[in-house]
């Protein structure tokens, strides 16, 4: 019966804490989206981008916001949630019915071990590659997808040094009163002008075939207007040079075997260090999660009870929380200056739900071990007599 009841209460609490983390989780990403997804507007108002578009994009930012908040909602929601039991008299009761400490933190520590699991996918599966996709996306839209959404009688920026004006555009795709204004290269910037042309991709570069036009530039040496007429002329409306055409990736995109061995051909020998720290702050970073529930759970079950609430408590674990946070950045950036103090940033995710451990469940393991000796002494005595 003992057991059946304990079984029960473990899925209560489970329950409780289960569906505040995914209220808390999910409204918390959701509103880190839409303030993050605001900087991509002007993207695409600029590009004239559709809104699914827009969504597509940003969309692919939200496994890294969840991997970032989970562990500090997790805290949140255990502090919360036993904060409630605590006020409700629950936890008073869990203790006069004699459950020890580890009994009544069993389900909090099952919902931080699943936040541990949940972190280590994001980390090390679903948000690199959605950050890679984000990416590839983004780049995509910048310097390709913008080239075949020209709009009549818009200016239409296609990339940071080159902005198309059409005048119409044919249900086939013609385009007439075709304006090119080209500053790809600095020192020769060019305005083209053509009566008709029309768009095609070329290994999905975009490019634009005038015909019957010209191409008007100054010369900055002797201020003359050069002007070159052509039949048909060929345009490439994707990123400008060779350079602008290769996308770097980006550590937070590339795989944990990548950051630990990475090639020497791309990443140079003074960012080793930085990539080595990205690499172990996915690998430690899902810890936090647990090391702040017994936080939480170090702040609601120990002490002696209040019947007026206690509020230091509380605001101590939210302090430590924010504290352990501030510690890990600090020595993060550390990190990546002198790899041999690459070992702190594991300490500082596991040795925090370490300390808080030993703080809520040594009093209990003491008291049992006790327990076992004087269930041994006696056992010695009576065999004596």
């Amino acid at each position: 019966m003992n057991a059946s009841f304990l079984s029960r209460l473990d899925r209560y609490v489970v329950r409780q804490l289960t569906v505040a983390l995914l209220a808390t989780t999910g409204g918390l990403a959701a509103l880190i989206w839409l303030t993050q997804s605001l900087r991509f507007v002007s993207l695409v108002v600029e590009r004239g981008l559709s809104f699914r578009v827009f969504l597509q994009l940003t969309g692919l930012l939200i496994p890294s916001f969840v991997a970032v908040i989970l562990p500090i909602t997790t805290f949140v929601v255990v502090q919360f949630v036993y904060q409630r039991l605590a006020g409700d008299r629950e936890i008073t009761v869990m203790q006069a019915a004699g459950l020890p400490p580890s009994v009544i933190a069993r389900p909090a520590m099952y919902v931080a071990g699943l936040s541990v699991v949940l972190c280590y996918v994001l980390n090390v599966w679903i948000v690199p590659t959605s950050y890679h996709s984000f990416r590839e996306y983004e780049f995509e839209i910048r310097n390709k997808m913008a080239a075949f959404l020209l709009q009549e009688g818009v200016f239409t920026p296609v990339s940071d040094t080159m902005t198309v004006y059409i005048r119409t555009r044919d249900r086939d795709g013609t385009l007439h009163g075709i304006l090119v204004e080209d500053d790809r290269q600095k020192n020769s910037r060019a305005t083209i002008l053509a009566e008709h042309g029309h768009l095609e991709s070329t290994g999905d570069v975009p490019r634009v075939i005038l015909y019957d036009g010209s191409r008007e530039e100054i010369d900055k040496q002797t201020g003359r207007l050069n002007v070159l007429t052509f039949t048909r002329n060929t345009i490439d409306l994707s990123a400008t040079s060779k350079d602008d055409d290769i996308r770097y990736r980006d550590s937070t995109e590339m795989s944990l075997n990548e950051l630990l061995h990475p090639d020497p051909r791309f990443v140079q020998a003074r960012d080793v260090g930085k990539f080595a720290v990205e690499a172990h702050r996915r690998l430690s970073a899902p810890f936090t999660a647990l090391s702040f529930a017994m936080v939480a759970l170090v702040a609601v079950l120990s002490g002696a009870f209040s019947r007026h609430g206690n509020v230091l408590r509380p605001l101590v674990a939210i302090m430590t929380v924010v504290g352990l946070l501030a510690v890990g950045l600090v020595v993060q950036s550390v990190a990546a200056r002198t790899p041999a103090l690459i070992p702190l940033i594991w300490l500082q995710a596991i040795l925090p739900g370490v300390i808080c451990g030993v703080m809520l469940f040594w009093p209990e393991v003491r008291q049992a071990n006790a327990a076992q000796r004087a269930a041994r002494v006696a056992v010695r005595g009576a065999v004596v007599t």
